[in-house]
């Protein structure tokens, strides 16, 4: 197979690839955030303490990171035909990756949500501030560099997610090396795919690592800025109640 043979599968092949790992990972993002945050505020000692929730959402989270990706796929078969009208094609896979991407991003961000300083919790606790400003003042910003970081690793697992999911019809890069590569003996042509996997997850990572050392230099610089921003809020306050007595 020439080269000429060979580009527009690699370019619709790309394409694919693209839309698949894009959508999902968005989706993973957006539903994997706030479950990970949950499980850190549902947990013992946590804000919003409740054994229950947090024993049961766990356990669902484990269930979804414990299976196999090509097994998630077959299971969800029937929902991802409700959903998308299929079960071929990357608009199908995209169905998949995104259920199996959710749980494996929610740990992420738990791990990073745990590291953060206790006591910032702590002082925005003692000026009043109530757990969604705890949230979205200290426990978010505080984890971003690690955030970007998860993010990163989950986008680089779902890509070969749907390499895999190429292998049972789900198209993209994986479907191209399989049909191609594997059932008709175009060994050039499995190896190029191979390359340009390896250089994509290459330059995320690259591009990943350096977002994340560029926001824990930015925090280091500006110390401990959402409980500085707090207490000015709460100076004001304070003047006021110290002229009334």
């Amino acid at each position: 197979m020439t080269w000429s043979e060979m580009q527009p599968l690699l370019e619709q092949a790309c394409s694919e690839t693209l839309v698949m790992v894009g959508w999902s990972t968005l989706i993973a993002v957006v539903a994997g955030l706030p479950v990970g945050i949950l499980l850190v505020l549902t947990d013992k000692g946590g804000l919003l303490q409740n054994t229950v929730v947090n024993k049961v959402l766990g356990q669902v989270v484990n269930i979804g990171r414990s299976l196999p990706f090509i097994i998630l796929m077959v299971a969800l078969m029937n929902f991802t035909r409700w959903v998308t009208g299929t079960t071929i094609g990357s608009e199908a896979a995209i169905v998949p990756l995104a259920v199996g991407g959710i749980p494996f991003f929610a740990r992420l961000v738990e791990t990073a949500v745990r590291e953060v300083d206790h006591g910032l919790v702590e002082a925005v606790q003692a000026m009043g501030g109530n757990t969604w400003t705890i949230v979205r003042k200290v426990l978010v910003p505080e984890a971003l560099p690690s955030l970007i970081a998860s993010t990163t690793t989950t986008i680089i697992a779902l890509i070969g997610y749907s390499a895999m999911a190429g292998t049972v019809g789900g198209g993209g890069l994986g479907d191209l090396a399989v049909r191609y590569g594997y059932q008709r003996f175009e060994t050039g042509l499995m190896w190029i795919t191979v390359a340009i996997l390896a250089v994509v997850i290459s330059l995320i990572q690259f591009a990943g690592d350096y977002a994340a050392r560029s926001l824990h230099r930015r925090g280091n610089r500006s110390g401990s800025g959402p409980k500085l921003r707090l207490l000015k809020a709460k100076e004001p306050a304070a003047a006021d109640i110290s002229k009334v007595a």
